[in-house]
């Protein structure tokens, strides 16, 4: 029997261990105190204690100061799992924080009290994050129990504050520490697809905008005595949709592979039928691929607000409400690339791709600061749901996964 057969057998052993800890980890409400809950404490308890008693060293617990969280802190733990050569260090990081339950009346059980139901774990926080924070640490708790080392020292990093910024979690990390290093292997388990065969390796560049038409409002039957902002938003809409042919280029290594520039929500104007409106307010998403400068698309933005001014006498503001230039891709070569492919290869019988995506992932924190990071999990994207639910299988595997991993040369 080969090493990673013996890890297999190992892991399949800790099935309803594993199912156990789940239903431990989801009550606690590992909610951000922003969105009404307590932060990350009690929860952190519980890990750390875990850590302690299977073979972890090294453990330290960054503090990010949050005086609205009862505990003062917010926690963040890094631990290491010793292996055979220091020489770099395979990083999983997972988060402990989980985001509201949400409208109660949705769920079919209580969302912090986790229930088993054909071959699904149900509860908040199941799948995201806990679906493989708990792969990799029963990966590693295998490996103790068969008494082998990992090639690699393994790093295992449980945050906070993932759901509301990363400001007082891998950020906070990032800018108050240096234990991450330029020939450490990154795996980001917080997006991936049914298949377990993407490999999140980029991501677009967000700018969100709210356009503010203002015109003069007058009666319905008299518009030559006013000017009508909701006829002139709708003209820049029109002149928006310009964007895609100014910015044509195409990257297969997205879905969709080009930049996208959508209208989205529309605030009401007036509230009857027969009066013109003076003011109108509509948004627009884009996700722009890297190889455009975010700066571009905006002065773009603005040179046709301008023109529109000008054509129909009104006066348009253009507000961010989110920019967030694309952090340097990951190499499709980079070594955290091929031992994921090998590795999902070997479990999942898949060949997995790298790819980017137009949301953003905490990856791009690592990718900003120099380090090549991947994001993957097989998942079924139940996260933020009501009735969020881990496939126990896909925990079981995706352990493997990372003990596949941690075998690499």
């Amino acid at each position: 029997m080969t090493k990673f057969e013996k890890i297999s057998k190992s892991i399949d052993s800790f099935r309803d261990e594993m199912i156990d800890m789940q239903i431990q980890l989801c009550a606690f409400p590992a909610i951000s105190p922003s969105s009404g809950g307590k932060g990350e404490a009690k929860k952190s308890e519980f890990l750390l204690k875990f850590l302690k008693e299977n073979g972890f060293q090294d453990i330290e617990v960054i503090k990010a100061p949050d005086l609205d969280a009862p505990a003062g802190f917010r926690p963040n733990i890094l631990a290491y799992f010793r292996g055979k050569s220091s020489s770099k260090t395979i990083w999983i990081m997972t988060h402990m924080d989980v985001v509201p339950p949400g409208e109660l009346s949705l769920w079919k059980g209580d969302p912090f009290k986790a229930w088993i139901k054909e071959g699904k774990i149900y509860g908040r926080g199941v799948e995201d994050n806990q679906q493989d924070m708990v792969a990799s640490l029963y990966a590693l708790k295998a490996f103790q129990k068969e008494g082998l080392k990992p090639n690699f020292d393994v790093g295992i990093a449980l945050v906070a504050d993932e759901e509301t910024g990363s400001k007082k979690g891998i950020d906070y990390v990032l800018s108050h520490t240096k234990t991450f290093r330029k020939q450490d292997l990154i795996i980001v388990p917080d997006a991936g697809n049914e298949e377990g065969t993407m490999i999140e390796i980029a991501e677009k560049s967000i700018l969100w905008l709210k356009f503010r038409t203002l015109g003069s409002q007058t009666h319905g039957s008299t518009p030559e005595k006013g000017i009508n902002s909701f006829k002139a938003a709708s003209f820049l809409v029109t002149e928006l949709n310009n964007l895609y042919q100014i910015f044509p280029a195409q990257d297969p290594l997205f879905e969709p592979p080009i930049s996208t520039f959508e209208p989205t929500k529309k605030e009401p104007n007036v509230p009857n039928i027969n009066t013109i409106p003076g003011e109108d307010i509509f948004y627009m998403d884009s996700r722009i691929l890297p190889n455009y400068k975010v700066e571009e698309a905006e002065e773009k933005i603005k040179e046709m607000a301008k023109k529109i001014e000008e054509k129909f006498k009104v006066k348009i503001t253009i507000e961010e409400n989110q920019k967030a230039p694309a952090a340097p891709p990951t190499s499709i070569n980079a070594p955290v690339v091929s031992v994921l492919k090998k590795a999902i290869k070997t479990v999942y019988k898949k060949e997995a791709k790298p790819m980017g995506i137009g949301g953003g992932t905490v990856a791009a924190l690592f990718r900003n600061e120099g380090f090549d990071a991947a994001c993957w999990a097989k998942i079924d994207e139940t996260a933020h749901q009501p009735n969020e639910y881990c496939l126990i299988d896909n925990m079981i595997g995706d352990s493997k996964v990372f003990a596949h991993i941690f075998l690499q040369e």
